[in-house]
């Protein structure tokens, strides 16, 4: 350790600082909170001068006026894969730090490795490996197809040699995998602890800034993104992509979550293969795959993903109770919104769910979170309690309200425009919006505007 470092540990909870660790903090009295973390002394000024009284560094750098700032948009590297391209806003920045999370066994290794083999073809790509020897990345590579002089693969952790290593070979892209496994020698805790990885990932965003050197990081989270994730680097890193999808299902969702270069609404839609990630194109056909044909409890939902509209099949059973208390279980939808529209269904449609059970899923292991899924939820539990199918041609968009009131939606023409493409020939929307918005007709659609569940329920039928 350099003489101007120490070590310290400091509370989560009320931020005092101490030179030892103990399991309660002496300020505050909680327990388990304190963190290690390396604390730098500042530099003595040149000369054995003192600092200066502000308490401030020195710096030579001086503001610079805003209408002087040059506008022309950032280099970025294309990665070859169109939908990882879509999220990140048009490609990697120069000099980004972009982390990539998920659960292990998502297929963020897969996918980066991918993406080093489509840039090698150009570029100088530093493949820095914690988990794996050179041996197992050069056979799944081989799996992948991904080979090239241009690729450079290295099995390190410790953090000071991978960041002189990249300043001395200033390779064009560095992909570290994964931050868990990386370690700095002052640190007494082990690899993976909030210290080290915090620590670690400010090393990487030096070098990423100093040398304009884009990095990709892999972070590993568990299911409930334990603070020694990701999480405790988003504040940190330029951007922050998060790996979803359900291990029982082969499709993958990349989702923005931080972007400073780029909108955080969008997604990539991928499916796992034993050749790799590929790209899905069409990601609503594929979610309305096998739908059955004149079933109850089924309705079509249209969810914006940014500047993607997303159809997904809501489906809903309500059955008989059997339990003193009736079973409500939510999956892909929101809980707590699920109940409160089973309330408006009590009291402004005249139903009685008190001995009933309640079950809601949204196929494909998808989550629609937007309040544009309340209509095709209420409509397929109503299609489930009446025993009655609703059309396979009919698509429902609309915010349902407290008082049963159906609200408006944005994007309201990406999302008729995306149900004429895939066939359907009935959309029921929100009365509002065809007031308030100059929609564009579409050949073949009927769009039926409603105001309330009510009118929901007749024009459904």
């Amino acid at each position: 350790m350099k003489s101007s470092e120490k070590i310290a540990f400091t509370c989560s909870e009320c931020g005092a600082s101490f030179p030892r660790w103990s399991g309660q903090c002496p300020s505050c009295g909680s327990w388990n909170t304190l963190e290690e973390h390396l604390v730098r002394a500042p530099a003595a000024a040149k000369g054995g001068a003192a600092a200066p009284k502000t308490g401030g560094h020195r710096s030579d750098r001086v503001p610079t006026a805003l209408n002087r700032v040059s506008e022309e948009s950032e280099a970025r590297f294309l990665t070859g894969i169109g939908e990882l391209d879509r999220v990140l806003g048009g490609g990697i920045v120069k000099g980004a730090l972009v982390l990539l999370g998920g659960e292990p066994g998502a297929g963020k290794s897969t996918l980066m490795l991918q993406i080093c083999g489509y840039l090698a073809r150009q570029l100088q790509v530093l493949y820095v490996s914690g988990e794996e020897s050179i041996r197992q990345i050069k056979l799944r590579a081989n799996r992948l197809g991904v080979d090239g002089e241009n690729l450079k693969v290295l099995a390190e952790t410790d953090i000071y040699a991978i960041c002189d290593l990249v300043a001395s070979s200033r390779p064009d892209l560095v992909v570290i995998d994964s931050i868990q496994t990386m370690n700095l020698s002052e640190l007494s805790s082990s690899p993976g602890s909030v210290a080290q990885v915090r620590e670690c990932t400010s090393l990487l965003m030096k070098t990423a800034k100093g040398e304009e050197i884009p990095v990709l990081i892999i972070g590993h989270v568990n299911k409930d993104g334990a603070i020694a994730g990701p999480k405790v680097l988003e504040h940190i890193v330029d951007t922050v992509l998060y790996f979803e999808g359900d291990k029982h299902f082969s499709h993958r969702i990349l989702r923005s979550v931080k972007n400073r270069y780029g909108s955080t609404n969008e997604i990539g839609v991928f499916d796992m293969t034993a050749e790799g990630l590929k790209e899905v194109l069409n990601p609503s056909m594929m979610l309305l795959d096998g739908r059955p044909a004149g079933v109850s409890g089924t309705c079509v939902a249209c969810n914006m993903e940014g500047s993607r509209p997303l159809l997904a099949e809501v489906q809903a059973l309500i059955t008989k109770s059997g339990f003193a208390a009736p079973r409500r279980v939510s999956t892909g939808f929101d809980y707590n919104r699920a109940n409160l529209l089973i309330a408006v269904m009590e009291k402004k449609g005249g139903f009685f769910f008190g001995n009933l059970d309640v079950y809601i899923n949204v196929v494909g292991g998808i989550r629609l979170d937007e309040p544009a899924a309340d209509l095709a939820v209420i409509l397929a539990m109503y299609s489930s309690v009446k025993d009655q199918p609703i059309a396979s041609d009919v698509l429902a968009v609309g915010e349902v309200g407290l008082t049963g009131e159906i609200r408006s939606v944005s994007q309201l023409q990406a999302r008729i425009s995306e149900a004429q493409r895939l066939g359907f020939r009935r959309v029921i929307v929100p009365k509002q919006n065809l007031r308030h918005t100059q929609l564009q007709p579409i050949e073949g659609i009927e769009v039926v505007g409603v105001g309330s569940i009510q009118e929901a329920f007749k024009a459904a039928f």
